[in-house]
């Protein structure tokens, strides 16, 4: 059957498939057919709904707990020599002597309260593994909100338990692990406390959960050669901290209190697990081989890509030492890659698309350089506007079309009050285009406790005939320094040198934000110079000064069905580097937030732009040099992602350049049971100008239907009327062992008005892990 043929039956499939299942299940029920029911095996009780004695002793907090002053709680980690078998039950006798820890406390909604819902955690653990058993109480288990089945669920859309561990106790970094009531995992590895945050990152984790009738029950084993950390030291303190979402209710709740503004991973808050003695990483050597049959045809595919290819390839992950680990990679494949989004673009500036490529997303914080936001903090900037090092510049062309990569390795981590990280890709010859050498080097280190400074290097180095005498280098120093608990300060200088005329430039920034519970403030001034070209970064624009400067409040009431209040009003000031104002935007905002989960906000902007060349927006449509003023107004509604039908909608109306703008944009998510999840966006652009009328607009619909935690299927389709191309990409996942998996995936391009499609593939990819 060819390629189209399955495209064109696999979406209406999966829909087949979904509907035929026994619809017994909703969002809002718990799977019983799925999970085992157990016995009430556990030591503490297992009550009813007053759940008595549910707590092992008195609570140590006084209410309401002020978590920026709070002591870091401690728990003890019991050593087992009994067999822990991972299936939800904690009937094992070792779990009777392990020493139980509750009394979360409320970040969301209630501040500072006890948890609505109890939490019971227990500690254990041998010569191999860190063991969790988790009794998760639940007044209404027929309200469970299961976000998914599939590896790395959604974690903001459902119930879940999460934990997060701090090896080396540097109160930075840490390895984070989600489990929900219907036994998916999500793992994640984060840096910074807090700041960077690995979704690709994967390890060997084994998660069962199982339902009485007043609990949800969670046994995790953690293998300690997944975790690293410094076996010199024989007695280990490492930092930890727990989650418990209720998602019904909005509520949050943490083992060590954080506030409405911090999340799971903010180390600096954790409190600490003792008990570990003995204990060793062991080798952490993997090996993963891949190999791949795929069919590629159509206009866009390049001559040398067309046709029906099989490939293998593999890679492989080692710890050299406990702090840092190398991975290694041959042949690199990346079948299995989200598509990137469409979106629309009606600035005369480029578009930012984000990595989407496994190994490129794994301890991608590490190379960060640019313009770091700050969580929860209002900035102006973000990574969308600089940074040093974008990895899509390896192996991508700049319209996103692969270019093949023979292989490459990196080592990242850390190596005693340094972070590290080094990396060096090979790609291929391709077409007209030379084979290309990438080399990256990242050295950060800690100073006043959480602050760091830091270099980068990057090398890019064309190979070969073609790539002779070709090369781009750029550097930077960065300094992020986080004083009194609120105060960021943020600074740093970069250059580029190329063989290309006009690529020798530098860039710099200095800035400062504040922000506690009530005020949020920040300013920065940004210099990038005309010949500013980093060769493997982003930079949106060039020959810029730019000034931005914000404040706002966050007015949070007591008692009231209002979670938040915040006004703001921010202002960026953009000259070119003759001093000349091009762009000014002064703009004005209201967003509140309730206790059930909604949102609103309102913004109005007064811009300023002028263009000393002409400006193509749309096809046919030209703006003219000169000054042009205008003004506009947004509004947005979003609901609470705890309803199984979530919906968002922005409405913009106003001026824009010459003319008038009208802008829709909607987004409704529905997920009418545990395993089955829809979506449909679509962005809307009316412009009416002198120059001439246009509509810029993108729609997406997504369908994604879990079998079971091991077997998922997805299914995309996007449209662009900018570009006037359709995108679908169906994509069926076997996971047939621990981090190993099957997948077979369908893509399809075809742009307006043209015969034939410019794209048309299907790909299967089986993957293995070896560990030794």
């Amino acid at each position: 059957m060819a390629p189209l043929a399955i495209l064109a039956l696999a979406i209406p499939a999966l829909l087949v498939l979904a509907l035929l299942v026994p619809p017994g299940l909703t969002a809002q029920t718990v799977p019983t057919g799925a999970l085992d029911e157990v016995e009430d095996s556990v030591s503490v009780d297992l009550p009813g709904a007053a759940f008595p004695g549910a707590y092992p002793g008195p609570s140590p907090w006084t209410f309401p707990v002020d978590p920026e002053s709070a002591p870091r709680p401690e728990v003890r980690a019991v050593r087992t020599h009994e067999p822990i078998v991972i299936d939800g039950r904690m009937d094992e006798a070792a779990w009777d002597l392990a020493i139980p820890v509750g009394h979360f406390v409320q970040g969301v909604p209630d501040l500072g309260m006890p948890a609505t819902q109890p939490t019971v955690v227990r500690i254990l653990y041998d010569d191999t593994h860190l063991y969790l058993g988790v009794v998760n109480y639940d007044s209404e288990m027929d309200r469970l909100m299961i976000a998914g089945l599939e590896h790395d669920f959604s974690p903001g859309a459902g119930d879940l338990f999460a934990v997060s561990i701090d090896p080396f106790l540097d109160r930075r970094n840490s390895f984070l692990f989600f489990v929900n009531p219907g036994g998916a995992l999500r793992d994640e590895q984060t840096f910074n406390d807090s700041r960077n945050v690995s979704v690709a990152w994967e390890g060997p984790i084994q998660a069962q959960v199982a339902h009485t009738d007043s609990a949800w029950v969670v046994e995790m084993a953690i293998p300690f050669s997944t975790l690293r950390f410094d076996a010199n030291r024989p007695v280990q303190d490492w930092g930890i901290n727990f989650l418990r979402r209720v998602r019904r209710s909005n509520e949050s709740s943490y083992w060590s209190p954080l506030s409405r503004r911090e999340v799971i991973h903010r180390m600096s808050r954790a409190g600490t697990m003792t008990g570990l003695e003995g204990i060793q990483p062991g080798r952490n050597l993997t090996v993963k081989p891949f190999a791949l049959a795929a069919d590629s045809r159509g206009q866009a595919v390049a001559d040398a890509q067309t046709g029906s290819r099989a490939d293998a390839g593999v890679d492989l992950k080692y710890g050299i030492t406990p702090g840092l680990t190398m991975d290694l990679t041959y042949r690199t494949d990346f079948a299995q890659a989200e598509l990137d989004q469409e979106q629309v673009n009606l600035t005369r500036f480029s578009l930012f698309f984000p990595e989407r490529r496994e190994f490129f997303i794994e301890n991608a914080g590490v190379f960060q350089f640019g313009d770091q936001n700050e969580r929860n903090y209002r900035m102006g900037a973000s990574l969308r506007d600089f940074t040093l090092f974008h990895s899509r510049r390896i192996g991508l062309t700049q319209g996103g079309e692969p270019i093949p990569i023979v292989g490459g390795g990196r080592v990242t981590g850390r190596a005693g009050d340094f972070e590290v990280g080094v990396l060096n890709m090979q790609t291929e010859a391709f077409g007209e285009r030379p084979g290309e050498n990438f080399s990256v080097a990242r050295v950060k280190r800690n100073v006043l406790g959480n602050s760091d400074i830091g270099l980068l290097v990057v090398n890019r180095q064309g190979t070969g005939e073609l790539g002779q005498g070709s090369y781009n280098r750029s550097w930077g120093a960065d300094a992020n320094l986080r004083l009194l608990g609120n105060l960021v300060i943020t600074s740093y200088l970069a250059g580029t040198a190329g063989s290309e005329p006009g690529s020798s430039g530098f860039a710099w920034r200095t800035g400062a934000a504040w922000r506690d519970r009530f005020w949020n403030t920040s300013a920065f001034v940004r210099r990038v110079d005309e010949d500013f070209d980093p060769g493997v970064g982003f930079v949106r624009r060039r020959d810029a000064l730019h000034r931005y400067a914000t404040v706002g409040i966050h007015h949070q009431p007591e008692g009231s069905w209002l979670q938040e209040a915040a006004p703001y009003v921010e202002v960026d000031y953009i000259s070119n580097l003759g001093g000349l104002l091009e762009t000014r935007i002064v703009s004005g905002g209201l967003n509140l937030s309730v206790r059930s989960g909604e949102s609103f906000s309102v913004t109005v902007n007064d811009r300023f732009e002028r263009l000393g060349d002409p400006f193509a927006i749309a096809s046919g449509v030209v703006l003219q040099p000169g000054d042009y003023a205008f003004r506009d107004a947004v509004v947005s509604v979003e609901s609470s992602s705890a309803r199984s039908l979530i919906g968002r909608v922005q409405v913009g109306r106003g001026e824009f350049w010459s003319g008038t703008r009208t802008s829709l944009s909607t987004r409704a998510s529905w997920r009418p049971r545990y395993d089955l999840f829809t979506e449909i966006s679509m962005e809307r652009n009316e412009v009416e100008l002198p120059e001439g009328d246009f509509r810029a607009d993108v729609a997406r619909g997504a369908l994604r239907y879990a079998w079971s935690t091991r077997l998922s299927g997805s299914a995309f389709l996007q449209y662009n009327r900018q570009t006037e191309q359709w995108v679908s990409n169906t994509r069926i996942n076997f996971r047939h062992a621990p981090m190993s998996d099957v997948f077979l995936i369908f893509t399809q391009r075809h742009r307006s008005g043209m015969d034939g499609p410019q794209e048309r593939s299907v790909a299967l990819k089986v993957t293995r892990l070896v560990a030794f």
